[in-house]
């Protein structure tokens, strides 16, 4: 017998729950109608260039992501995302964020370092018509880092309507190390998110069971551009890769099984560029890569197959071994690259970025345990096949639901400290907020491959342990720890910690 796609989707109805076939059948059929799009790029801000006084309007709207279909969406300062901010290190940078919305907002900004009160966490609510003016100190090496919203309960539904955008922090030492850095030409941000569309608009998925895998969809976008196409010039290019997504993990290779070199974690630039032919990025995980157009040979950026859900146990894992098989490794295409220019010269990768100081674990002097846990209890199979609300309980870390008037860690401001993170039934990005760490094992291993560098996201599901640096105050207001499903933290998968 011959099996493809058609086939095996076919016969996937033993597993049940119809989320993971249906997931399938629909992104087959969306990759399979593409039409190409040129790549939107995101304005571009440059903070210095405007007396680091930078303006963001919450705002609703409408999107075109295909022809002629307008979508309901958010953005700031835009429909659909936001501008690409440039700052610096030393520089201090005021953003008056206005809320035009019609409900209460945050902005977070993610990675950056700064004090509690200035994070934009959950506690520092922009309310409708409202302005903040947040002064943010900039005092980190080069990175690529994003802002999105972190309103409680409603960081899934807003963040997937669009609030999102890119924060990038530059330097003297990256500067010297003459990276492509030509924004838009040589230096792309691509702000990788899948989100849901029936005959072209698109649609915020409800129910129990998007409450338990997060929100996902049949499309996937880059910078906003659903089937995006970039134009890139045939000689070394850098991509800041953001994965965006509410939920899904992006397992990211090339079509032609080309290697591409790594140089940028969440913290910024690796000592040395790392020589790779994939990467896997998690929601809230950011990397830069090089990949070199020399060849002049078009080439697509592909995803494999999206296998992190709950219970993925019995059938159902076997389901999804089978669509890793029959639908191929590699999955749907991301985003394409078109050469512009014929066969270049072949580019040099720089064989060192930057020092960076290694981890001390003996530094540590307190060892905490988190674990990430999916509690089933009010699940009915109503609510699995769908029938319930996007709200609920269930979602803990250490058995504890998210309660803004608890306090759930206290911390020695200027300490560094041991944290061991594990997660139950599924693989969690565990986020922490104004801090930066390093991963020191996995599974009582050795860190893998992409755990180098410094981060504040990491994917946990067997023990984990980060070797986390407290270096930001957080007396009036405190920082927050949780899973980056969105829909998971806006269910209670979240803490908070203060730093005394």
């Amino acid at each position: 017998m011959k099996f493809n796609r058609r086939s095996f989707l076919a016969g996937a109805g033993v597993i049940g729950a119809g989320a993971f076939t249906s997931y399938y059948a629909d992104w087959t059929a969306a990759d399979a109608a593409a039409e190409r799009q040129p790549l939107r790029m995101p304005p571009l801000i440059d903070a210095r260039k405007e007396g680091n006084a930078v303006a963001l309007h919450v705002q609703a709207g409408t999107t075109e992501f295909f022809p002629g279909r307008a979508s309901a969406s958010l953005g700031y300062s835009g429909s659909y995302l936001g501008p690409s901010i440039r700052v610096y290190q030393g520089d201090d940078v005021e953003i008056a964020v206005t809320n035009t919305l019609n409900e209460d907002t945050t902005v977070h900004w993610h990675g950056l370092l700064i004090p509690a009160e200035l994070d934009g966490g959950p506690h520092r609510i922009i309310t409708a018509g409202n302005v903040w003016r947040p002064a943010l100190p900039i005092r980190q090496p080069a990175a690529t880092l994003f802002y999105h919203s972190h309103v409680h309960g409603r960081t899934g539904v807003q963040v997937y309507s669009g609030l999102a955008g890119l924060l990038l922090v530059t330097d003297e030492a990256e500067r010297a190390l003459a990276l492509p850095s030509e924004y838009g030409v040589d230096d792309l941000p691509v702000v990788i998110q899948d989100r849901q569309f029936a005959d072209g608009l698109m649609v915020v998925p409800q129910g129990m069971m998007t409450m338990m895998q997060g929100r996902r969809g049949n499309t996937i976008l880059s910078n906003g551009t659903p089937n995006a196409t970039a134009r890139v010039p045939n000689r070394l290019v850098r991509l800041r890769l953001v994965n965006g997504s509410n939920a899904r993990i992006y397992d990211l290779s090339f079509s032609d099984n080309r290697t591409f070199h790594w140089i940028a974690s969440e913290g910024g630039l690796l000592d040395r560029p790392i020589s790779v032919s994939s990467l896997t990025l998690a929601p809230g995980e950011r990397a830069e890569v090089l990949v070199d157009f020399s060849n002049g040979q078009a080439v697509s950026l592909k995803t494999a197959p999206d296998t992190n859900m709950p219970m993925m146990t019995g059938p159902l894992a076997k389901a999804r071994n089978f669509a890793k098989e029959i639908l191929g490794g590699q999955g749907e295409t991301v985003l394409q690259f078109d050469p512009v220019g014929g066969h270049g010269a072949p580019s040099k990768i720089p064989e060192r970025l930057v020092e960076r100081p290694r981890a001390d674990p003996s530094k540590a002097n307190t060892r905490r345990r988190f674990v990430l846990n999916m509690g089933m209890g009010g699940m009915g199979m109503g609510g699995m096949m769908g029938g319930g609300t996007d709200s609920g309980g269930g979602m803990v870390i250490n058995g504890r639901p998210f309660d803004m008037n608890r306090i759930d860690e206290k911390v020695r401001l200027g300490d560094t400290e041991i944290w061991e993170v594990s997660g139950e039934m599924m693989s969690h990005p565990f986020h922490i907020h104004g801090v930066q760490f390093e991963v020191l094992s996995r599974n009582g291993g050795k860190p893998i491959l992409r755990d180098a560098g410094t981060r504040d996201t990491v994917v946990i599901r067997a023990p984990v342990e980060l070797l986390v640096h407290f270096n930001q105050p957080a007396e009036i207001a405190p920082f927050m720890y949780h899973c980056h499903i969105l829909e998971h933290e806006d269910n209670g998968m979240m803490g908070q910690f203060r730093t005394i």
